[in-house]
């Protein structure tokens, strides 16, 4: 009880002192060190140091310039220079900025002067009762109400309750004059993603990987010469706190030259991955920025052409499907014998070939997940056009209650220039059985076969088979 009595009579002391405290104000001009660590839900840590000269004693202080979308219950402060010789005694943000519609409604019920051009006597001026904003303001003058004004309106001064920038408003009890100041804080409205551009060889065997990471600021502060840190990976965050927040800007050119050293260096961090960027950069409010991620050459793939079928096919009578379109991957092991290794976070990875002539053309794209090393990538590129299947259900019986049995042919055409193989993949439902198959097949899993298909150039391969699966 005596604890509470002390806290509550500091709290008063405050209270009825903060008139008379000694006001100071600190800005970006102050600032020593700034660093931000962006996550990939939409969240940054804000790291703001700063050099200032404070009286000893209680005193109020304004830290400016901080950014709109703070989240003011996450802000820590601690003094660098003489670590607990500063304490805040209150916290508040201030957030109600300076703005025409703004200005305008703190002088509702107020007297302004409208001011109008006249071509024979100049500015003429006249004094003015602004009665209302809504949907347009209203006038009285002279007894009379005017809606809108086509001239200026002046006011006398600006109100004391709107401000022009974001401030953390601190009362503070200061002990030494020379103080550098660490506050951290969490922001909403930074984001960040990996975008990636893959090169293919003219023979699908190799190909070059650059990563890029694409910045967006709408978080309303800007951030000076910062030193920039990623975290790849899901942090939990809980959803009540989040506030709302607001493609590759480089040519493959300028992708190309970026060099060796200007790329991240990346850590394990707690159960994510850390990417410091080598350089420091400022990321201003309001812009998207572009930053090197990796670059890798000579990369060994491999390109697979598929087609797959469905599980309710085995359970029923079906129709024939013709001129089904095969899919095509694109497969690369993550691992440094690959001339790779590095954890890749999340983001669209953009596929690129060269035509006859050498002129890079698009080839598709396909979202990765957080990928670790020595993990296997794998794109979707879209349907091949030369490559077609065709399935035809040749028998379908009811055996027993929950047995069904079913045989199929399987047509594969190939209309390309060279050979190819296609993976043909039966998704089986329940406990199944091929009873006899004119080609060899994998049983890759409890639930899928998998027959691998040589298919010659402009030649048609048919797989035939009869299966029994039960529920």
């Amino acid at each position: 009880m005596v604890a509470l009595r002390w806290i509550m009579g500091v709290l008063m002391v405050a209270g009825t002192a903060t008139a008379q405290l000694p006001e100071m104000e600190t800005s970006v001009d102050d600032q020593s060190e700034v660093a931000i660590t962006v996550y990939n839900n939409g969240q940054a840590l804000v790291r703001d140091v700063r050099r200032i000269t404070m009286p000893d004693g209680d005193l109020a202080l304004r830290f400016a310039d901080v950014a709109q979308q703070i989240r003011p219950e996450t802000v820590g402060l601690r003094s660098l220079s003489a670590p607990g010789s500063v304490a805040i005694l209150e916290q508040n943000y201030e957030y109600d900025l300076i703005s025409p519609d703004k200005l305008m409604e703190k002088y509702v019920g107020k007297r302004v002067i409208l001011r109008n051009y006249h071509k024979d006597i100049g500015f003429e001026s006249i004094e003015a009762e602004l009665i209302s904003v809504n949907n347009g303001p209203v006038y009285r003058v002279d007894g009379q109400i005017f809606l809108g004004h086509p001239g200026q309106v002046v006011l006398p001064e600006i109100p004391e309750n709107l401000i022009a920038k974001p401030s953390l408003i601190w009362q503070l009890r200061n002990e030494g004059a020379e103080q550098e100041l660490e506050v951290t804080y969490l922001t909403n409205g930074v984001s960040w993603k990996a975008d990636y551009v893959l090169t293919l060889d003219r023979n699908d065997e190799q190909m070059d990987l650059s990563g890029w990471v694409t910045m967006d600021n709408r978080s309303g502060a800007t951030y000076h010469d910062a030193q920039i840190k990623l975290v790849a990976g899901d942090v939990n965050i809980v959803r009540e706190a989040m506030m709302g927040m607001g493609g590759g800007m480089m040519d493959q050119a300028m992708m190309a030259r970026a060099s060796a050293e200007m790329m991240p260096q990346q850590e394990a961090f707690a159960e994510f991955h850390l990417y410091t960027m080598p350089r420091r950069s400022t990321v201003a409010q309001n812009q998207t920025k572009q930053l090197a991620l990796l670059s890798a050459s000579n990369i060994a793939c491999e390109k697979v052409y598929e087609f797959r079928g469905q599980p309710q096919f085995f359970y029923q009578r079906i129709p024939q499907f013709p001129d089904q379109r095969v899919t095509v991957f694109v497969e690369f092991e993550n691992e440094e014998a690959n001339n790779l290794g590095m954890p890749l976070p999340g983001g669209i990875m953009r596929i690129y070939q060269e035509d006859s002539q050498g002129m890079l053309l698009f080839a598709g794209e396909d979202r990765i997940q957080h990928t670790p090393r020595n993990e296997k990538v794998r794109l979707r590129m879209g349907n091949a056009f030369d490559v077609v299947g065709e399935r035809t259900q040749m028998d379908y019986r009811i055996i027993a209650t929950n047995v069904h049995e079913s045989a199929y042919e399987i047509s594969i055409r190939n209309r390309k220039e060279t050979a190819e193989t296609v993976e043909v993949i039966e998704p089986m439902p329940g406990d199944w059985e091929i009873l006899e198959s004119s080609h060899d097949y994998e049983k890759r899993d409890a639930r899928t076969a998998v027959f691998s298909i040589d298919v010659p150039a402009d030649t048609e391969v048919k797989v035939t088979y009869r299966v029994r699966v039960r529920q």
